[in-house]
């Protein structure tokens, strides 16, 4: 039997329903108020509070209307930072460390409130998460990294013991987990979609297949030279993440761009997906190089995403070997068929928290370490009031030193090395 059905795409599952689209504009404007590089999360919603504000504004991408990430996710919706709060309050001090788990917890809720007032079709969903302990010494560890996150900002979550694993996820590969019931998903095209009407309807004009080849900034305007001509514009957001280039070496340099790789199965039986996944509920594990999988919106498929390479590789020939991790957690699914097969690039920074501000005499808001829909989303909104020199665009993020490290070019020579490091610790480690 062959893995992949016979209409097998090599496309985001996401893309059924919502493919990416083209915006042609004619000619480019040589002036305007705002250019925003990227037309994902972030820049569509920087580009909406800018456009509501009176500003003319154009977003340059040199593929389709969010092409990159921002379709291609897993659709979950976290608003977590990946270090702990004692790593934080080491490197920040207590105050800063404190307002930036803040953030976090703002960004969910700013997410969930923004896509009911817009009215936005996207299959939003507070399904909850499950975080499954993939190693036995990891439970309580799990159980204090809550203890402690909650002496912070206080959320709901509860452990769930091993015998109990079975009401949350159809597995006996985990031994317990946790659960946090305000975790979200949605269907990231769909919403991405939604965000480029709101952002049309507001008067922002979108150029795709338009390549930005360079950015100079001089006497308070910045000249944007693309594939289309050139353009001079009072203020410039760079929106690229998981896909910043050569035109920002500066950002290229401070961003780690990171191919995730997702699988969808062909529909499955309605008792099936309840026996594996009766709860609807989001799903990661406690795995340094992290899988990531959920039900598709209807319940009737699994979404299944991670790393399964050291190094980039085909989505046909990462397949396999997502769907034998799959199985591995679900052995029922074993001759299940794969529908899609798609990457995307995430971008990480060394630090691993967001970063936003200007660089280079550009505005900027990147780095979500995996955690893009709820962070793109709520940090793309604050550059939008940064721009306009609005008291909401302040974060905790002002300010922060954005770290790089010597002989990085924006090429991750070392990626291969780490996941390697941290495969083995998944595997060998406390």
């Amino acid at each position: 039997m062959s893995l992949f059905t016979s209409t097998f795409k090599s496309d985001p599952y996401w893309w059924e329903d919502a493919a990416p689209t083209r915006h042609d504009t004619n000619e480019l404007p040589q002036e305007v108020d705002v250019a925003i590089v990227g037309s994902g999360y972030t820049g569509l919603n920087a580009a909406i509070v800018l456009a509501r504000a009176g500003r003319n504004v154009i977003i340059l991408e040199a593929e389709e209307t969010a092409w990159g990430c921002s379709s291609r996710n897993g659709g979950q919706i976290s608003p977590g930072v990946k270090p702990g709060v004692d790593t934080l309050e080491r490197r920040y001090g207590r105050e800063a460390a404190h307002a930036i788990l803040h953030e976090g917890h703002a960004s969910l809720e700013f997410l969930g409130d923004f896509v009911k007032a817009e009215e936005i079709d996207c299959d939003y969903q507070h399904c909850g998460r499950f975080i499954g302990v993939h190693r036995p010494g990891r439970y309580d560890a799990l159980a204090a990294h809550f203890k402690e996150s909650t002496s912070v900002v206080p959320f709901e979550w509860h452990m769930v013991p091993p015998a109990e694993t079975a009401s949350e996820l159809g597995t006996e590969a985990y031994h317990g987990g946790a659960v946090m019931p305000a975790h979200a998903s949605l269907h990231p095209a769909r919403y991405a979609a939604g965000l480029a009407s709101r952002a049309t309807q507001a008067g922002v004009d979108i150029a795709t297949s338009t390549h930005v080849d360079g950015i100079a900034s001089d006497n308070n305007r910045v000249t944007v030279r693309t594939s289309r001509g050139t353009i001079q514009a009072r203020d410039v957001i760079v929106a690229t993440n998981g896909y910043t280039g050569a035109a920002t070496p500066g950002l290229r340099r401070r961003v780690i761009p990171i191919g995730s790789y997702v699988i969808a199965t062909e529909p499955l039986e309605p008792a099936v997906m309840q026996r594996i996944m009766p709860k609807k509920r989001v799903i990661s594990d406690t795995r340094k190089v992290v899988y990531y999988y959920r039900p598709s919106p209807d319940h009737t498929r699994v979404v299944f995403g991670g790393r399964v390479a050291l190094g980039e590789t085909d989505p046909k020939v990462s397949a396999p070997r997502l769907h034998k991790v799959m199985t591995d957690l679900f052995p029922e699914l074993k001759q299940t068929r794969i529908s899609h097969s798609w990457m995307g690039f995430v971008a990480y920074t060394f630090d691993e928290i967001p970063h936003i501000g200007t660089h280079d005499g550009v505005w900027f808001a990147t780095g979500y370490c995996g955690s893009g829909v709820a962070w793109a989303s709520y940090l793309g909104h604050r550059l939008g009031h940064k721009v306009l020199g609005n008291a909401e665009g302040k974060t905790a993020f002002d300010d922060m030193a954005f770290p790089t490290r010597p002989l990085y070019n924006g090429r991750p020579w070392f990626l291969g090395f780490a996941l390697a490091w941290h495969k083995t610790m998944d595997r060998w480690g406390p």
